[in-house]
Formats: structure tokens, sequence, C-alpha cells
């Protein structure tokens, strides 16, 4: 048993000390705690709650917040009426309620007996932002929380400036890994660069709770950067920490604090967060063939809006901005055309600019097989993988088993590692797991494969491999508002993409 099971047992048995005797002290008997659903009638009763409270008590997740407002509640009744105490009963219940239950001068007072406290504005004001704090807090951990479109990876299914919901109890919220932290600040303090939101004196496993349903082919999911365990303070996600060591050497990413700033560890949960469409779950085998994704040797159904790069070829008179405009091609994709001679394209844009009578042709841009991209997972020579022409990819499933070697154990090794906490040596022709020499790997966790719909303009799986299923936050649900940067004014509001629904 880990040191985390243990404590919570411990923890929950002081807890239920603590309310065994505060049960005897307002008059009843303290085994009644022990038994499930009759425990929260009585406790009801003891702080004077209606009834009704219990429909919120059964609701999972609603029952974490109703249960600590209940123990505010109960120690009122013991006259601890401070901000502080009442912060203390919820924060370390398994502390506070058996120093009030074997505390002989505190007695229980029952609710119609409380003495009237006038509070002043400033207290007024502090209990309704605490109470908005923690609410919105536990919402956005365990319920639904609010995120942004920042790049154009997932376009043209997801457009920058497009603000979604993002549902954590589809696949099950998480517990953090990190519970203190400043409210609502992801990994950084608000009007700072560097310094963290978050405390590290506790760090808790991964836990998921149940959800409604499990990742499929297509959900376009929410997750944790894989690579983003290590960044820049600098750079932060907008460069591979990875792969600023294979291009610049350790020493100098270090060191040159100019450029790169200092370099940092985050935990799981305050890492990056990515929005992709999940190409392929655990036990899938992936493969692209010139641009076309197959999983288990079939063709995969295409995102409807999913975009390339093309090549514009004209007579001569240049397409015109209004006319790029026009087909929804944003200001900046038109830019980096006239930079690079590419521009990411769906296939509507495609069928639109081939019936310019000034276009001769629009050439798709494809990498092609063999061609090796060394930027790409698994990072090795052996493995000719580009853009469009990658795989087989087999994806880890929890509880299968693989043979392992030299030649594939790139594909593993920081699956076997990083994510499941293993160690690992290569000796010779040997792989060496926890010290011994190991044939065959056993997956502790699910992994899923990730692809944006911008396929060429994309950082995902390609490049960093697996997600695991610690890193998965939450399944997108709707698009609430959506922006569009190039416009002004009610320009600005993309209409036809409000409260748009993921299908």
């Amino acid at each position: 048993m880990s040191i985390f099971a243990i404590l919570t047992v411990v923890f929950f048995i002081l807890s239920i000390i603590g309310l065994w005797k505060l049960f005897e002290k307002a008059g009843y008997q303290g085994w009644i705690v022990l038994i499930p659903f009759y425990n929260f009638y009585i406790w009801l009763k003891i702080i004077k709650k209606p009834l009704w409270w219990y429909i919120f008590i059964i609701i999972p997740f609603i029952n974490v917040f109703t249960i600590m407002l209940m123990v505010v509640e109960l120690v009122k009744c013991f006259k601890k009426f401070g901000l502080g105490e009442q912060a203390v009963s919820v924060l370390f219940p398994f502390i506070y309620l058996p120093y009030i239950g074997f505390n002989k001068t505190d007695k229980y007072v029952h609710p119609d007996e409380w003495p009237v406290i006038k509070k002043s504005v400033s207290r007024e004001w502090a209990d309704a932002i605490i109470f908005a704090v923690i609410a919105a807090t536990i919402i956005r951990t365990f319920f639904i929380e609010a995120y942004t479109i920042p790049t154009s990876s997932m376009e043209k299914s997801l457009l920058v400036g497009d603000f979604l919901f993002v549902s954590k109890i589809s696949y099950g919220p998480k517990i953090p890994n990190t519970p203190i932290a400043f409210p609502f600040a992801h990994h950084t303090l608000p009007l700072t660069q560097s310094v963290k939101s978050y405390l590290e004196w506790i760090k808790l496993p991964y836990y998921r709770f149940p959800g409604f349903t499990t990742i499929k082919n297509n959900d376009v999911v929410v997750f944790n950067y894989p690579d983003g365990d290590t960044v820049s303070t600098v750079l932060q996600s907008n460069a591979s920490y990875y792969a600023l060591i294979k291009e610049y050497g350790r020493e100098r990413v270090w060191n040159d604090k100019a450029n790169f700033g200092d370099i940092i560890a985050r935990p799981v949960d305050k890492r990056e967060n990515f929005i992709k469409r999940c190409i392929g779950i655990s036990g899938d085998s992936v493969q692209i063939i010139d641009r076309q994704v197959y999983v288990n040797g079939k063709k995969a159904e295409n995102p409807a809006d999913r975009q390339f790069n093309y090549e514009i070829i004209t007579n001569g008179t240049p397409v015109y901005k209004k006319q790029f405009r026009s087909m929804g091609i944003s200001e900046e994709d038109i830019k980096n055309m006239n930079e690079y001679g590419f521009l990411p394209l769906t296939e509507e844009s495609v069928k639109l600019l081939k019936a310019l009578p000034n276009v001769v042709d629009v050439k798709p841009v494809i990498s092609p097989k063999g061609l090796w991209d060394s930027r790409l997972f698994p990072f090795d020579s052996a493995y000719h993988f580009s853009l469009d022409n990658y795989g087989p990819v087999y994806i880890p499933k929890a509880g299968a088993t693989v043979d392992i070697n030299t030649a594939n154990i790139c594909f593993y090794k920081r699956v076997i590692t990083t994510y499941e906490g293993n160690t690992l040596e290569i000796n010779g022709d040997k792989i060496i797991i926890n010290g011994k020499e190991s044939k065959t790997y056993t997956f502790k966790m699910n992994y899923y494969w990730m692809q944006g719909d911008n396929r060429h303009n994309s950082a995902d799986s390609r490049y960093w491999g697996f997600v695991p299923e610690d890193h998965v936050v939450g399944k997108a649900s709707f698009v609430w508002l959506s922006l569009d940067k190039d416009e002004s004014f009610l320009k600005k509001i993309r209409w036809s993409k409000l409260f748009w629904f993921f299908k």
C-alpha cells in the first residue's frame, strides 16, 4: 500500500472519530456516523438544515462541496464562527473535528440558540469571495472549464479565437496532483513570467473518478502537454525542451539564460493544456499513407474541415487578399503563404480556388515516403517517417504485453521510464528494466494518439508520441463564443460558431 493510501485511511479514520464525538455532544449515539445514509440524515438534523440538502449529498462531485458546507455548519454549532476556524475545519477536518470532539470546553449549541452575529462589510465580502472561489474551483476541477484556442493547429474545426467549454465529467475528473495552488491560475502567477502558481508540499498520485464515457476515435480532447514536463521559462511550450536539447545541446540550453531562461520541471496537472483530435485509442495501430490516416489497417474517418498545405499556381495574376478572406482564410495564413509559398486549405477551399480563372493548379504538398524527418517520434533513423507517410505505430494499452528489443525500444522508452516510473538501461542487445533483463513489457496505463486537424501545422503525437491517460483533462463540448481577430466590431463575432456543439 502506498504512503498516500495509508495517509488517506488515517485521515478518514480521524475524521470519523471527530464526527463520532461531535454527534455524542449533540445528543446522538456516536456509532450513527458509521451507518451509510442515516448518518447524513442525523447530521442535517444536528445543523438544522432541510432534508432537500440530501439531494446534493448523493450527487457525485456536488456532494464534495455539500459536505464541506456541512462541516462548516457543524463547527458553528460549537461556536466556531471565525473565518479562520471554518477554513481549518474544511482543510483539516481530520485534525480539527477530533480537537473539538475531545475538548471539554466546546459544547454543542443548537442553531436556534446561536447568538446574533453582526458581520462587518469586509467580513461579508470576504465570505462571499471565499465561497465564490471555492465553488468555482470545484466546478472547474470536477465539472466543466472554459478554454480558448490560441493557435491554428485544429483549424478549420476549431479556429483561433474560439472559446469553448471542456467537460471534465465525460471521461471522469481527475484529482489534482498539486492541490495547493493559486485560484484560477494554471502554472504561473498572474503578472509574472516564471513564478509558480502552485506549491509542491503535497503531491497526490494519479486518480480519476468514473466518467460517463471513454475516449473514442475522433473525439476532440484537451490534455496536458506530454513534452511539457520540462520547459524553458522564456519559450514555455512554444518549443519542446527535448527538441531544444537536440538542436542546441544541453549545456547551452541550461546555461544561456538570455535565450532560454531557467529550465524547470512541472507536475502533470500544471503542464500546458493542448487540444487535438484523438486519432487512435489504446490498443490501436495507426499509420499515415499519403496523408490518409489508417487505424488498424482501415481508412479512418476524416474530419470534415481538416487542412493540408497546398501550393497555389496562377497564370501570373495573383489571388487577392479579399478573395482569400472570403473563403475564411486568415490573414496570418496569407502572410505565411507569401513567405513560404504554401497555404493550409480545406477540401472546400481547394475547390473554390480551382474555380478562379487565374488559378492554374492547386497542388498538394506531400512529404514522400522514406524521407526521414528527424523531428518526428520515435527520433530514430531506422524508421523513415515523414508527416504524410508515418508509422505504423502501436498505441499501448493497459495490461497489454509487447515484445521489446533494441530495434523497437525507441517507441516505448519514454512510456517505461517517464510515464510509468521504471529504470531502463540498454546494454548491447539487452534491455534491462529495474535491474532485470526484459524481453517483454506490460503497460500500466492506457495511451492515446492525438493529431491536429491542420495536419501540416500541428505539434502533435507525430512529434512527441503517446498521450498517457493521466494527462487527459477532458472532452471538448461546445464553442460558446468565437471572435475573429482579423475583423472589427460586430464583424469580429463568428455567428455561425456560437453554441457550436462537437459531434
